[in-house]
């Protein structure tokens, strides 16, 4: 028996792999037993090695979203406590949320939408554990909601709920977990301002709450307080929520947007009509990894390259200048770019050299430069070289990232 990851293969005779895990640079290896190997297997999964990842945040911090418990500002990448076993992580407007390796799942700052899922809309300046379950795969979060996924498939969602933006077929609030219906097939999720989307297992998209902008994409501009389907295909890779605007790779290396585009975030080339369905950007299928940030977009092709678009009033572009651009542009000429994120006028990436990257707005010390300035072109955080994932506050003004100790 053996199996394929993004690293290598796995086999009874070789359960020995090192390579980049999750897509995320870095490396490790690690031993599979054959209980884990057929646990994997029934998922159409394998288990990966764990990394050791230490978090840092920078930025704004007025909610204590940096989880250092304070609320100051800080223009320099600071430790978040001592620990190395961080998995996952991604922070929202004044919130944040991550997932450990054991499986927990950890929420601070603002909670007075009951977004910490904390059972109470108390702010804490420092993680704390929801619940005590081991069964967490993966988290998103935006100004005050939550959507999850646990390993067994199941979606939960808590936090405001005005717009039905919890997928519960209401407009009540929760501060703690509800499971959103009963299927056992949702594979990720993204939560975006007072809207939400998944995929799931089958390739399906699914949308659902405020849709004044038509970022559902069902061709409409109606609230949906539970899951719909966007269309019919099966194809959907990855999906990207951000202000108003969804941002989705298709299996074929397409890439298509809908939703608010009055900066010219959607990337088709106008620059002025939101769109209520899918529309693809360009005709390329060569687009791996993409990020629908606040006001601006970025995405990351097979090749290597970096491109942006939207917004471009503080540089977060990284074209050297201030102008908004309604089609991808690429950043620089260089090969080597892995992941990008962003936020309020930011953008961050990280190389496959595990260096840290960020330009745009610097006004709360995002960029992790030591300072307050802001820049329209692509600048190094610290000499580091392990960095090994990073996420932007998608609608606000800090920054996260895992390092290797």
């Amino acid at each position: 028996m053996s199996g394929k990851w993004p690293g290598g293969v796995i086999s009874k005779t070789a359960p020995t792999v090192t390579g980049p895990t999750d897509g995320e640079g870095g490396s490790a290896s690690g031993i599979w037993t054959l209980d884990q190997a057929a646990d994997y297997e029934k998922q159409g999964l394998w288990p990966k090695p764990l990394v050791y990842r230490q978090l840092w945040a920078w930025g704004r911090n007025n909610q204590g979203q940096l989880g250092l418990g304070s609320d100051s500002d800080k223009s320099s990448p600071l430790q978040v406590g001592a620990l190395t076993d961080w998995k996952k992580i991604e922070t929202g407007e004044f919130c944040t949320t991550a997932i450990k390796s054991d499986g927990t799942i950890w929420t601070w700052g603002l909670g007075s939408t009951g977004q910490l899922g904390l059972g109470n809309t108390t702010s804490y300046s420092s993680p704390k554990q929801v619940g005590a379950l081991t069964t967490w795969a993966t988290a998103s979060i935006s100004r005050n909601h939550v959507c999850a996924v646990k390993t067994d498939g199941t979606l939960w969602t808590w936090g405001a709920n005005g717009s039905g933006q919890l997928g519960l077929g209401n407009t009540t609030y929760y501060s703690s977990p509800n499971q959103v219906g009963a299927l056992t097939d949702w594979l990720s999720v993204a939560a975006g301002l007072y809207f939400s989307l998944a995929i799931k297992t089958d390739g399906t998209l699914w949308t659902w709450g405020y849709n004044a902008y038509g970022m559902l994409g069902d061709g409409s501009t109606t609230n949906r307080s539970s899951p719909a389907q966007v269309g019919a295909l099966t194809d959907w890779a990855a999906a990207e929520a951000s202000y108003y605007t969804t941002i989705a790779i298709k299996t074929d290396g397409t890439m298509w947007s809908f939703g608010q585009n009055n900066y010219g975030q959607l990337g088709d080339g106008t620059g002025v009509a939101a769109r209520s369905s899918p529309v693809q950007i360009g005709a390329l299928t060569t687009w791996s990894k993409g990020a629908g940030i606040y006001y601006h977009s970025g995405a990351i092709k097979t090749d290597g390259t970096l491109w942006a678009w939207g917004r471009n009033n503080s540089g977060q572009l990284g074209q050297g200048d201030t102008t908004n651009y309604s089609s991808p542009v690429q950043v620089g000429s260089l090969t080597t770019w892995d992941t990008v994120g962003g936020g309020n006028a930011v953008t961050a990436a990280r190389k496959t050299d595990g260096t840290l990257w960020a330009w745009g707005s610097g006004s709360y010390g995002q960029l992790g430069l030591g300072n307050t300035t802001s820049y329209s072109s692509p600048v190094q955080v610290g000499a580091l070289t392990t960095w090994v994932g990073l996420d932007v506050g998608g609608l606000g003004s800090s920054t996260l990232a895992f390092k290797t100790p």
